[in-house]
């Protein structure tokens, strides 16, 4: 059973930075895809950022230029690092991993397996 683990949220001014991690155990092969996602309260959940077994990423296009993805697959750890941080960016952030080979997208329902989430606070 994949198990995802996110940690790294907090609460930050406007302008700061925050780096979510999210350690992946329980797999027989690595997951192709990983990606962050967030949601809002009201609000659906939104992919930020994904990562692909090639280095390929993407990005949600209001975000580029402030956030960036990484892994490090030595230590099975994917993550987040979000700079100039503003109120808007307050949600709760998942990690998901997908099952097998995939398309690199921000279509939550390519993923198959899903952290608790860790919480963002952007106050102005």
């Amino acid at each position: 059973q994949v198990q995802l683990v996110e940690s790294g949220g907090g609460s930050v001014q406007s302008g700061g930075s925050l780096r979510l991690s999210c350690a992946a155990s329980g797999y027989t092969t690595r997951p192709y895809c990983m990606g962050w996602f967030r949601q809002a309260p009201g609000k659906e959940r939104e992919g930020v950022a994904a990562i692909r077994g090639d280095g390929s990423t993407t990005y949600a296009s209001s975000l580029k230029g402030r956030f960036t993805i990484s892994q490090d697959n030595a230590k099975n750890t994917l993550f987040l690092q979000m700079n100039s941080l503003k109120p808007e960016d307050t949600a709760m952030y998942y990690c998901a991993a997908s099952s097998g080979w995939c398309l690199l997208t921000l279509n939550p329902s390519a993923y198959a397996y899903w952290g608790q989430g860790t919480q963002v606070t952007v106050s102005s």
